[in-house]
């Protein structure tokens, strides 16, 4: 792996490819300026749909001009704020960086990207926005348990018709939680299900030696024995990165050992449930409610069935993002600058196992 060490006396360039506000940009330039130079040329990214948007508007375009600038940029950086876009001859932009030795990513899942763009053998150091996402992404979870628990949607209704009429929903004490990865999300979402009195169980990763009190859930299954915990689950999150080994886990067959009636919650990637399978358990009742934060095909195809089931909760692969996500980011990125240009790799944040892919 290539550190800082082995630069030579000029600045290390940063460039950041990716949108990201003035006050970000400065934090980051502030840190080390006899040291770092920070490249953010804002004319050559797309506007902002949203904020802590890292993509920008659709169809965006540099003129010529605009192209030679962003590819000088590249050509000359040894460190990347995310991966940058396609260059307009269609090739990937990190092609254009030949002299990258590290990429900070502003997502968490980024596995299947590496593995795409061929760093995986590489000597290129990725550190991801793990951890940063926990926090939203358990709100979501429990937005969701909670609308299904106290019947949300029929509040809604007799609301709309200036109807009154008492009626019982449920609660979420006493009932079982399950956790598939069990990282930063798991267990803040582990947290939050035991301080609501839930019972939380979770899914140990095949070689794990962690045990339950490590992790704060009240049982852990080891990894054969995931259908065994599937027949206890009120409510089932996922929040797995996804691998060749977690490529379609929840299939049919875990449908079918899941407790009927249960809620489903997937922030991790669609591609770890066969969504065919999902679907006509959500037809069948098999499971009664779903938050959907990720999907198989994104964005989600207009005619999949998805969109118009009543007990389905569609999210944009948003619920990650709040107006706060870049700040975070940006100390992650902040800290594990200060670690590379002391030489202390090994104290970075968030490096990326690209054995494993997370």
């Amino acid at each position: 792996m290539n550190d800082s060490s082995s630069a030579d006396s000029r600045s290390l360039v940063v460039f950041i490819a990716t949108p990201l506000e003035p006050e970000h940009v400065a934090t980051i330039g502030s840190l080390a300026p006899d040291r770092l130079e920070v490249v953010y040329d804002a004319e050559l990214l797309p506007p902002l749909r949203y904020t802590a948007d890292h993509k920008g508007i659709d169809g965006f375009a540099r003129t010529s001009e605009q192209e030679d600038r962003w590819l000088t940029h590249l050509a000359r950086a040894h460190i990347l704020w995310d991966f940058p876009s396609i260059a307009a001859d269609g090739s990937e932009g990190l092609a254009h960086a030949p002299d990258v030795r590290w990429i900070q990513t502003t997502s968490a899942g980024v596995g299947q990207r590496v593995k795409a763009l061929g760093l995986v053998d590489s000597d290129v150091l990725i550190t991801t926005a793990s951890g940063v996402h926990a926090g939203p992404l358990a709100e979501f979870t429990f937005l969701t348990l909670l609308s299904h628990a106290k019947r949300q949607d029929h509040m809604r209704a007799e609301q709309a018709a200036h109807h009154w009429e008492r009626f019982c929903g449920d609660e979420l004490e006493g009932k079982t939680l399950a956790v598939i990865g069990v990282g930063s999300v798991g267990r803040r979402v582990a947290a939050v299900g035991r301080a609501f009195g839930m019972r939380v169980v979770a899914l140990a990763s095949p070689g794990s030696e962690r045990t339950a009190d490590e992790i704060g859930v009240d049982e852990l299954f080891a990894s054969d024995r995931m259908h065994d915990m599937l027949g206890e689950t009120d409510a089932l999150v996922l929040a797995i990165p996804h691998t060749p080994d977690t490529e379609g886990l929840i299939g049919r067959e875990a449908f079918e050992a899941l407790k009927p009636g249960a809620v489903l919650v997937n922030v991790a990637r669609g591609q770890v449930v066969d969504e065919a399978a999902l679907i006509d358990a959500l037809r069948s009742g098999q499971v009664a409610f779903a938050g959907l934060d990720v999907f198989a095909v994104e964005p989600l195809p207009s005619g999949s069935p998805l969109w118009d089931m009543p007990n389905v909760i569609v999210s944009a692969h948003s619920s990650s993002t709040v107006a706060s996500e870049n700040r975070k980011i940006t100390e992650i990125f902040c800290h594990n600058l200060r670690c590379y240009l002391d030489g202390r790799v090994e104290d970075m944040q968030n490096v990326l196992d690209k054995t494993r892919l997370y």
